[in-house]
């Protein structure tokens, strides 16, 4: 009888162990009872009927490190529903542009199981169909676009690609939070032709800069040259108006010099009662016969035919000059 009181209570002991379920936290369990879905076990502690209650068995995707660092992609069978946000890392895969080159991408996938149940009803294998939708989805954005858009709108393509996903997912309780493109690897001939025409590119913008700084130095020489022309010419200009001045006004003084001696003259002919028209006509052939006689070779001195009113101006000076 105490054997089997003990046996009895190992089975009930085993039973009870059996029973007790404790979850971690960021995970959860999904139950069966009899084949059919039970529940879905919080984190904590959880008691569950052995035998008749079972969780249900899932395929997990594992990236473990292999030869020469190679990355090898491993499935397995657990039990552990992680809510946590994952990291799917996609091998290269070769998809073709819209202008028929063949490039290599990979591609990394952030997604979380915002519903267990669905997770494990709605889909077989849920890695796999992941990294399946994922693939054909690549194929499809890459397809629209050139190799040269497909280098410079990755933003464009993550874009297209978490829309694309998260809406497909949604029936596998499955959230795509973000699609992310590591490498584009065009083919080694594409890349040379690429190197060229980056190298063409960097020398003409060189040369449109040596060109742009000649013309600007050109522009700067020649408003140098063009600003000095002025400046001189302005100098010339108040150099010439100023000499102008000086003999203009050198000018009105002699004028008003001849005018005072004039009228002095005149003042004094007045006084003498002498007519004026014969004291100036009398000064102009003085002045006419200096001029004849200035010269060196002039041998020859002219009188006017009229004499007599040359000798009779002068005797009137000399009257006025008494």
């Amino acid at each position: 009888m105490l054997a089997v009181v003990i046996v009895i209570a190992a089975i009930v002991i085993i039973f009870a162990l059996a029973g007790l379920k404790v979850v971690p936290q960021s995970e959860t369990r999904v139950i069966e009872r009899l084949g059919k879905f039970h529940k879905v076990l919080p984190a904590g502690l959880n008691i569950i009927w052995p035998i008749i209650d079972r969780p249900k068995i899932i395929v997990t995707r594992k990236v473990v490190e292999g030869y020469q660092g190679r990355q090898i992609v491993r499935m397995s069978e657990t039990a552990k529903i992680d809510l946590r946000e994952q990291v799917y890392d996609f091998p290269k895969q070769n998809v073709i542009t819209k202008d028929n080159v063949t490039t290599e991408i990979n591609a990394l996938l952030y997604f979380q199981i915002v519903d267990p149940i669905k997770s494990v009803y709605e889909i077989d294998n849920l890695p796999n169909a992941i990294e399946k939708l994922t693939q054909t989805t690549l194929r499809n954005v890459i397809g629209e676009l050139e190799l040269d858009e497909t280098l410079t709108s990755r933003d464009t393509i993550n874009a297209k690609l978490r829309a694309v996903l998260d809406d497909a997912t949604n029936k596998w309780g499955v959230k795509v939070n973000r699609v992310e493109l590591q490498d584009i690897t065009p083919p080694e001939t594409v890349r040379q032709a690429m190197e060229k025409q980056m190298q063409a590119e960097r020398n003409r913008r060189a040369e449109i800069l040596k060109a742009e700084g000649e013309k600007q130095s050109a522009i700067l020489n020649s408003e140098g040259e063009k600003t000095s022309a002025i400046n001189k010419a302005e100098a010339v200009k108040q150099s010439t108006l100023l000499e102008a001045e000086g003999i203009a006004k050198a000018k009105i003084m002699q004028a008003e010099a001849e005018a005072q001696a004039i009228q002095l003259v005149a003042d004094a002919i007045k006084a003498t009662k002498t007519d004026p028209a014969s004291y100036l006509l009398a000064t102009k052939y003085i002045e006419t016969l200096k001029e004849m006689t200035s010269g060196k070779d002039n041998k020859t001195v002219y009188l006017p035919y009229e004499a007599t009113n040359l000798l009779g101006s002068i005797g009137g000076i000399k009257e006025i000059f008494k």
